[in-house]
């Protein structure tokens, strides 16, 4: 290791709380909740694709700006019903109720996340800058047994700004008293962890599973969570 840091700051969905598999899991329960074959929605993984498609592009869209959170969160669901021809409005509140109860009670961790955070307890401060919802991401950590690694939860919602703009992480170093260049930001988004820290001063570990290509210039880049532990 090159370099002493003091402060770990951690993304949460899909860097330590896998969020693909736990959001597959939720919508999979109320595809047969709501009987959406009888629908004419014959084919699971394609709903979930769609899922997908438009919760990506729904939240492009919040963080900058363009739409509310509640539009985010029952839009995605009726987009995705529409995608099947299914032109319901009330069902997609249902569904969109229903899967933010469910979601966050997901226990499913990214591979060698418990691992790393047990390594680094008792050598770093760390805490985790999150665009999710305060209630939520809180829920997340509880259920999922990894709330007590964290000194720190800092939410766009706390912070009323999202990453990667530069005030979530001012907020961020303020609220934990830690410097930019004893810090270092862990994340999976190339363009808002990676990105956002880089511009804060901090250095990063882009963790990368897919290999993505990219132009960016992160201190360290990883394909597999346990390779922290190397660096850390």
């Amino acid at each position: 290791m090159s370099k002493s840091y003091k402060h770990l700051f951690f993304d949460l969905d899909h860097t330590l709380w896998d969020f693909d598999k736990n959001s597959e899991g939720t919508l999979r329960q109320l595809y047969h909740e709501y009987d959406l074959n009888s629908r004419g929605i014959t084919e699971f993984d394609e709903l979930y694709k769609s899922f997908n498609r438009h919760n990506d592009r729904l939240w492009d869209r919040y963080r900058n700006g363009y739409i509310k959170r509640e539009e985010l969160r029952w839009k995605r669901m009726w987009h995705m019903l529409l995608d099947f021809k299914v032109a319901d409005t009330p069902l997609s509140h249902e569904i969109s109720t229903a899967f933010l109860e469910i979601l966050p009670t997901q226990t499913l961790l990214v591979p060698h996340a418990k691992e790393v955070l047990e390594h680094c307890k008792d050598r770093y401060q760390m805490h985790l800058i999150t665009n999710g919802f305060e209630t939520t991401q809180r829920l997340k950590l509880q259920y999922s047994g990894i709330a007590r690694y964290f000194s720190q939860l800092i939410t766009s919602e706390k912070s009323n700004s999202m990453k990667p703009h530069p005030e979530i992480f001012e907020y961020a170093l303020n609220i934990t008293g830690a410097k930019p260049e004893e810090s270092i930001m862990i994340g999976d988004a190339i363009d808002i962890d990676i990105l956002g820290g880089i511009n804060a001063g901090m250095d990063t570990v882009y963790y990368n599973p897919m290999k993505l290509p990219h132009l960016r210039k992160p201190t360290y880049e990883i394909t597999h969570l346990e390779e922290l532990m190397k660096i850390f």
